[in-house]
């Protein structure tokens, strides 16, 4: 899965993702700059401030993580806005929200542990 998400400054939104999520600079293209993905792990983001390829509205995106406290703990150290604090769901999983700087959320989970059958 590689989503794309709008943005209206480009190097404003690299720079968020580079400097405080701590992705890496996967490729750009355009002069002036008009797309440029960003990956950590096996997740790839592409960022777009292209008129004819953003979307119509705010994305959102839920990624899967391993050692989702650690992560947690580097944003908070890298002075990251946590938009909806770290804690178990109901729904099975360990998550927190962000707001990259155009408004997209984006949602960071790792799956908690299930009990095992008893049977």
């Amino acid at each position: 899965m590689s989503p794309f998400l709008g943005t209206d400054d480009l190097p404003a939104t690299l720079a968020f993702y580079q400097e405080k999520l701590g992705f890496d600079l996967a490729w750009e293209w355009g002069s002036p700059l008009e797309v440029a993905a960003v990956c950590r792990d096996q997740v790839e983001i592409t960022l777009t401030c292209r008129s004819d390829a953003r979307p119509g509205g705010i994305s959102r995106i839920y990624i899967g993580i391993d050692a989702i406290d650690d992560y947690h703990a580097h944003l908070l150290q890298a002075g990251v806005t946590i938009d909806v604090p770290i804690d178990d769901r109901p729904y099975g999983m360990r998550d927190f929200s962000v707001v990259d700087p155009t408004g997209n959320v984006l949602t960071f989970g790792q799956p908690l542990p299930q009990p095992q059958p008893t049977c």
